[in-house]
């Protein structure tokens, strides 16, 4: 009767183990952009819809907590943290103050090499480059790390305002080929696992093929030392870091992982004066050693961009998150509880 006992005693414990699900959204910015490439960009409106649904239905976590119980093996079910990635000034004067009106924490990554800096991240500048009304020339011809590349950009050399409009909702993978937004991806998947100084070299040859020097638009600020500060005195706010440059960190050696992950990390405890535990891989890009990289240099977890639900098997150092998109509150409210076997009333 005893050995029954226990065994039935094990199926229970991991049957709630099991039972009890939590997931972590993934945003980048709370804004209203014309365009909008990557779909990084949730209206205030619907970040407000998003937060009510969060409130009513599921048990809002810091990722710290959130961390801290998978650990331990004590999720609550249908806890729910939410996660800001890059850096963008929008985070504090758009998706604090709703935040804090609806009493919800959030961990917000920070890039640090782009605080206070006059430009904007650097797939910003390209679309700022490549993806406004008007005629570029027919080819360009660059030099990537003593390779040439070349594109004949033929009917997509015009790009009317209609097009411009057309082009609101386009996400840039998904755009037929043949059309600006497919230009602008080619040249994207070029730049993306480029080291800094590589992809600055190559910015200026296209700076200098469109005859046009970026400049620093309001809507695409990221913050600076000063305003990660302020940010960082709320109770609700978390503070993490997401590299210096916002690399692709299976393209860089050890060392260079190493000091991104470092000095990112003491980037943020030099201005905020308290450890920081929580990190974020850029695009979700990681290997087995930099996660070994990011234990070693004292952060507590990490997140990915792997989709599925938190339970007691995941991995802390590749936390799964769900991408969030300007979706309204009855389709978020759809996604959203379905990884709780809810029905939306």
């Amino acid at each position: 009767m005893k050995i029954v006992s226990k065994a039935r005693q094990k199926i229970h414990q991991l049957r709630k183990k099991m039972a009890n699900k939590a997931i972590i959204l993934m945003y980048h910015r709370v804004n209203e952009l014309e365009l909008d490439p990557w779909s990084l960009a949730v209206s205030p409106k619907h970040f407000a819809e998003h937060l009510e649904v969060i409130h009513e239905y599921t048990n809002p976590i810091s990722l710290k907590d959130l961390a801290k119980a998978h650990r331990n093996g004590n999720i609550q079910n249908r806890s729910i943290a939410l996660t800001f990635d890059d850096g963008y000034v929008d985070n504090l004067y758009q998706a604090k103050p709703l935040l804090e009106f609806y009493d919800i924490p959030a961990t917000f990554f920070i890039t640090t090499g782009y605080m206070g800096q006059n430009r904007e991240f650097w797939w910003d500048e390209l679309e700022q480059l490549l993806l406004q009304p008007g005629k570029l020339p027919e080819k360009l011809s660059l030099e990537i790390n003593d390779d040439f590349y070349e594109w004949e950009l033929a009917t997509a050399a015009i790009y009317t305002k209609q097009d411009y409009q057309k082009d609101h909702n386009q996400i840039a993978y998904k755009a037929k080929p043949g059309t600006r937004m497919f230009f602008y991806y080619s040249i994207w998947q070029k730049l993306q696992p480029l080291l800094e100084q590589e992809r600055s070299s190559v910015m200026k040859q296209i700076i200098n093929w469109v005859n046009l020097e970026p400049i620093k638009r309001t809507n695409y600020s990221t913050l600076s030392a000063e305003e990660v500060s302020l940010f960082g005195e709320s109770k609700l706010v978390e503070i993490g870091a997401h590299t210096v440059t916002h690399s692709y960190l299976s393209s860089l050696s050890e060392e260079q992982q190493y000091d991104e992950l470092k000095k990112s990390k003491d980037d943020l405890e030099l201005i905020l004066k308290r450890p920081i535990t929580n990190f974020c891989y850029p695009y979700g890009n990681f290997t087995k050693r930099t996660s070994e990289i990011a234990q070693n240099v004292g952060f507590e977890c990490a997140c990915s961009t792997f989709e599925d639900i938190l339970w007691h098997e995941s991995n802390c150092f590749a936390l799964p998150r769900i991408e969030i998109q300007n979706w309204n509150q009855e389709e978020f409210a759809a996604r959203l509880l379905k990884y709780f076997s809810v029905k939306v009333p």
